[in-house]
């Protein structure tokens, strides 16, 4: 009875309303999301009423809507929206996802969770994120996007990798994350196409320890896109072409001021001035002009995709051609990538799943961040050298040192290539039964080969004594690595819910993987042909193969795994997460192979609280913690035994055999790198969700440290293949603030705003290094000098260990009254006597700089307005230091413009010493060579243009926007050097600048095209 009435009474309402509204009109629409795929089950509703429908499999929905009314649009996880209903039978939304969605499921290790019931430092980058940047490589798409995340650029070369860390620098040795895509592990993120990326997960606290070996660093969670069900075919073409240019050149001597500035330092030197009629240099060759290019670059992808009822598929790929801004096209890194998935329910309670990725990449390079490589031979080059000389060959470079030569000589004779061909797959089956277990199992694998060749023509002469000169025969040299992995991961879930309230998850697996590689080089000498192309080992004079001097060249490493995780949550008030790992590794001994790794999370959600009542201001707070202890093994293999993998030569029958020596010298004792880490934060939701807030503070403590000490020569540590051995043998500890804030604003129906801000504070310190001497150097700093890094107890890792300057000598009583410093004399830097011993020498150096920032910062900004977007993105280093070790400086090589503002008498300066070909102790590492390498970058801007719901229905399509943008707009710094960004990666010397290839400014237009 109650029924009828309602029924009845909602008839009388309606037709009342509709009355007041004139007849109705029979609307069909389409709803889609910012992609342009469809949306299944949003809620459409005549607003001030209950009339209304959901779309279907495909989005569309059709419904009789009165005029001069409006339709209320709604749907989990996305914003609500309301359209003036303007008589238009046939509509195309576009919904626009909620950020602040508590509900969206996030990937957090061999299963999802809520956002709401994560308890971890967990974060996500959309694909969106990643479409509107258009990375060339997936590690561009996180700078300044993900708090705590830190990447530097080894190089702007194409194809390069960069360096990443989460939460610090934990070890000196590999202090990578762990990257799995699809499941399936990765170690070179350049084989993956970013377009093919849906999402990207950071795991950054102990929530990560439930991929236990290899996690301590963080993980990287990589969704690749796949199909959905019940979704016609549908294409997606994604293009843009670029223009690549340098951000900066170094502002070098022209030939006048060069002849100027030698003649002076000749005098100083008591030698005669080379360059007696200076008016006749003019301004000469500037060699970074002849080294530079403008630099193309293309990218294309094409992804088709849809589903039926029980499947889903999707086939994309992808062409990448990239030419360097130094060199132009000797410089070239080209990727082809092929994907594919396809989802399957076999039946109802039986589901598979399977993903492949086909990458096959090409890359030629020149030498660089080095002695002798192509940008510091521009910048040290003199200018009163021509590029070629009279008949028309290259000039000579002599007279500047051995490894100064003619740098467009140098491209014109460097040949090589490394081509990667690489497959990797996921096949994987999940049953469930007895309504609350479900069993998985998943094995993924990778494959690639490498080959690289390069070729070295006979006859090269850079120049009287220089070390890349080749007067004999042709050599040909071939590189073949063959690398393959797989992942046997099987697990059983239970997930259940007592009582209503209580929600209890439980996971147990275990985990088998294997990794292998072989490397086979050979030298060709005297090879046939004279040109790259022609080379070969066929024909060739002589041909040297490695494995006849140290034996064959292999590695074997097995990781082998057992694991739990409960999760209970209680309301979705009060949560709880428990993983226990147990870990084997065949890096380690009999005794030490396995490791337990406990972790665990907790989380309060206060705002569930019904003490707390409602709140716009404050919509959503949840408090978290977790604590846990990682384990990590990256060595490398057979460590704890002695192999016979180094050079050996014996003598037999009075003639040199060339055979097979012990290596590395064993430790049977090394064991797990242990690391406790610690997390407390908390998420917040402020006014109506518009703002986004989150905070963390963390402490990570590694012990025993798998490292390698400074040991006697005495052991044959130093003969060829040998070396000292791993032992365990230091801590480091990292502790920091990371700050997230994000703002979200619906203007209206035509414009949206958003706006995101993070910041992370760190501080590393080296909490003890167990060898003799107490630390371990790194890196190198001109000639003949210790290393310029250190790890030390009481420093940040790596940090810069030198003299330690106080101004310049003025006067010869200023030298008279100083301690004894070797060759002083008016003009030259003036070294603090540290230990006040009255003699300046090693033991006077100390702390001058720090390579690790103290704080990174990220700002993203994005507006829509109608058919416009608008997007921007910076990021910012404060607090690193840089060595800057670019300058040759002998005799004659050529020098920055800096000098300019030298010591020429008392009292011109206090900052630059006077010039000298004399003895002098300038050159000693010191704080003069280290400079500020913070840096404020805007890395990304673009501006797009979509057309309009009217005109894609004519047209028959789904999206079609078209842009343009800058990537590495400008840079604000006081680094004189080309990059403050870039570095080599290492955790000791990685801030030592010898010529960086500067990440290059590049203009992009493209196309955004779905249908």
């Amino acid at each position: 009875m109650k029924s009828i009435l309602s029924l009845i009474l909602f008839g009388l309402i309606s037709t009342g309303l509709f009355s007041q509204t004139g007849n109705a009109i029979r609307v069909t629409g389409t709803v889609t999301d910012v992609s342009g795929m469809p949306l299944p089950g949003v809620n459409v509703i005549v607003k001030g009423t209950t009339t209304g429908t959901s779309t279907d499999f495909d989005g569309l929905f059709t419904l009789d809507v009165p005029a001069q009314s409006t339709l209320v649009f709604s749907f989990l996880g996305f914003q609500t929206q309301e359209l003036a209903f303007n008589n238009t039978s046939d509509l195309s939304i576009q919904m626009i996802e909620d950020a602040s969605t508590l509900d969206e499921v996030v990937v957090v290790g061999y299963g999802t969770q809520k956002k709401k019931e994560i308890t971890g430092a967990v974060s996500v980058v959309s694909s969106e994120t990643i479409e509107n940047q258009n990375p060339v490589r997936i590690e561009q798409a996180l700078q300044g996007r993900v708090a705590g995340v830190n990447i530097s650029s080894n190089s702007g070369s194409p194809g390069s990798a960069s360096t990443i860390s989460i939460r610090g620098i934990s070890t000196n040795g590999d202090n990578r994350p762990l990257i799995l895509v699809d499941g399936a592990v990765i170690e070179d993120l350049s084989v993956i196409n970013p377009n093919d990326i849906e999402s990207i997960n950071v795991l950054k606290d102990a929530t990560a320890g439930i991929y236990g070996v290899r996690a301590a660093n963080g993980v990287i969670l990589i969704t690749t896109k796949g199909g959905r069900k019940n979704t016609d075919l549908r294409v997606d073409i994604d293009s843009y072409v670029g223009l690549q240019e340098t951000t900066r050149k170094l502002p070098v001597l022209n030939a006048t001021e060069y002849g100027a500035i030698i003649n002076e330092a000749y005098v100083a030197g008591n030698q005669a001035p080379p360059f007696p009629n200076l008016a006749s240099l003019g301004q000469g060759t500037n060699w970074q002009d002849e080294v530079f290019r403008q630099a193309l670059l293309s990218d294309v992808n094409a992804t088709v995709y849809g589903g039926g009822e029980k499947s889903a598929y999707s086939v994309g790929a992808g062409y990448l051609d990239q030419d360097g801004i130094v060199g132009g096209g000797a410089v070239n890194f080209n990727r082809f990538t092929g994907r594919g998935s396809y989802n399957l329910d076999i039946l109802e309670n039986l589901k598979l799943s399977t993903t492949a990725i086909y990458t096959r990449s090409n890359r030629k390079t020149l030498s660089e961040n080095a002695l002798g490589s192509v940008l510091f031979n521009a910048v040290n080059m003199a200018p009163t050298f021509n590029v070629r000389d009279q008949n028309g060959d290259f000039t000579i470079a002599n007279g500047l040192g051995n490894e100064v030569i003619n740098p467009i000589a140098q491209i014109a004779n460097t040949f090589n290539s490394n081509e990667v061909d690489k497959i990797t797959g996921t096949v994987g089956l999940s049953y469930s039964f007895w309504d609350h277990f479900t069993a998985e199992s998943r094995y993924q694998f990778n494959y690639s080969e490498v080959r690289g060749r390069s070729f070295l023509p006979a006859g090269l002469n850079f120049g009287d004594g220089k070390v890349f000169n080749n007067l004999g025969v042709n050599q040909y040299f071939v590189d073949d690595s063959f690398f393959r992995d797989y992942t046997f991961d099987n697990f059983l879930t239970y997930k259940n819910t007592f009582a209503d309230n209580h929600n209890l998850t439980i996971l147990l697996g275990m985990s088998a993987f294997k990794t292998s590689g072989e490397f086979y080089n050979f030298t060709g000498r005297d090879v046939p042909g004279s040109t790259f192309e022609e080379a070969s080992l066929e024909g060739a004079g002589e041909v040297i193969d490695s494995r006849d001097i140290s034996g064959p060249n292999e590695f074997d490493q097995r990781l082998l795994s057992y694991f739990t995780r409960v999760q209970y949550n209680y309301k979705e008030r009060y949560l709880l997460s428990a993983v226990v790992r147990r870990d084997g590794s065949s890096n380690f001994g009999p005794q030490n192979k396995f490791g337990y790794f406990p972790s665990a999370s907790i989380g309060w959600v206060v705002s569930d609280e019904p003490f707390y009542g409602s709140s716009d201001v404050l919509s959503f707070f949840k408090m978290r913690a977790s604590y846990g202890i990682l384990g990590n093994d990256r060595i490398g293999a057979f460590g704890f035994i002695s192999t016979l993998n180094a050079e050996g030569t014996y003598v037999f029958d009075n003639e040199l055999v060339n055979g097979v020596a012990a290596g590395q010298l064993s430790n049977p004792e090394i064991k797990w790198e242990r690391q406790k880490t610690f997390d407390v934060g908390f998420d917040s939701r402020l006014f109506n969700n518009k703002i986004d807030l989150t905070v963390d503070y963390f402490k990570r403590r590694t012990d025993d440290l798998l490292l390698v000490p400074q040991v006697s020569g005495i052991l044959g540590v130093y003969a060829p293949g040998a070396g000292a051995p791993i032992v365990n043998a230091g801590s480091v500890e990292n502790s920091g603030l990371e700050f997230s804030i994000s703002y979200n604003e619906y203007i209206s129906d035509d414009a949206s705003f958003n706006l995101s801000y993070n910041f992370t504070t760190l501080k590393n310190e080296v909490l003890a290094v167990g060898n003799e001497s107490g630390f371990i150097p790194g890196g190198s700093f001109g000639f003949g000098q210790e290393a310029p890094a250190r790890m030390e107890a009481g420093f940040p890792i790596g940090y810069f260990y030198g003299l330690q300057t106080n101004g310049i000598f003025q006067s010869q009583a200023e030298v008279d009254a100083h301690a004894t410093q070797a060759d002083a004399t008016l003009g030259d830097l003036r070294y603090v006597d540290q230990n006040n011993d009255g003699v300046i020498d090693g033991d006077d150096r100390m702390n001058i700089g720090d390579p690790i920032p103290d704080v990174t910062m990220g700002l993203n900004l994005g507006f829509n307005y109608k058919n416009f977007d608008f997007t921007a993105y910076a990021f910012a280093s404060i607090g690193n230091d840089i060595v800057r070790s670019y300058d040759r400086n002998q005799n004659l090589t050529n020098k920055t413009n800096y000098v300019l503002d030298r010591w020429t008498g008392p009292g011109s300066t206090n900052a630059y010493p006077r010039v000298t070909i004399g003895p002098n102790s300038n050159l000693l590492f010191s704080d003069f060579y280290v400079e500020d390498g913070s840096y404020l970058r805007l890395q990304n801007v673009q501006v797009g243009y979509s057309l309009g719901n009217d005109v894609l229905v004519q047209l028959g399509i789904r999206k079609l926007r078209f842009y343009v943008a800058v990537t590495n707009a400008f840079t604000l710094s006081k680094y004189n050097g080309y990059d403050p960004s870039a570095s080599s990666g290492a955790p000791i010397g990685g801030g030592i600048d010898q010529g960086f290839y500067p990440v290059p400014r590049t203009y992009t237009a493209g196309m955004n095209f779905k249908f």
